[in-house]
């Protein structure tokens, strides 16, 4: 994290221009400062609208960001510590991970596999087994010359 914006992934930087800080009393321990200062940090990203989210990387997070974004921007809260410069490193943290999460690339496809001879071979005979020590659970048979 760097002045010149936030580096989500390589080839996609938010700069610094296009994020929105907001800056509130954060409720917690503090001591003196804790009805003074404004430590507590918002730190909004419009998603759908930001000309530096390349367009294959802006609809997966679109999609994937769905339930966190209001209007198409991202908001991101940072107030567990005590200072605003560690809660903006914070915030700043975590905005890069959520988008580079929300931008990863999914699993490849599966590809269909069939079952080999040995592993059919190997379910028959564990079926013919299987019948034929059922088979031997019955009543003994009796004779009919006895």
């Amino acid at each position: 994290m760097d002045g010149d914006g936030v580096r989500v992934r390589r080839g996609f930087v938010v700069p610094e221009r296009e994020l929105r800080w907001r800056f509130s009393r954060a409720s917690g321990p503090g001591g003196q400062g804790v009805n003074t200062t404004d430590s507590r940090v918002e730190l909004s990203f419009d998603v759908a609208g930001s000309p530096s989210v390349p367009d294959g990387l802006r609809e997966r997070a679109l999609e994937r960001l769905a339930h966190r974004l209001a209007g198409g921007i991202l908001t991101v809260v940072a107030r567990e510590h005590r200072s605003q410069l560690r809660n903006r490193e914070a915030a700043r943290e975590r905005l890069a991970s959520v988008l580079a999460e929300a931008t990863a690339a999914g699993p490849p496809k599966r590809r269909p596999t069939r079952p080999t001879a040995g592993s059919k071979r190997r379910r028959l005979d564990a079926k013919t087994h299987r019948g034929t020590l059922k088979q031997q659970r019955g009543r003994p048979t009796r004779h009919p010359d006895e």
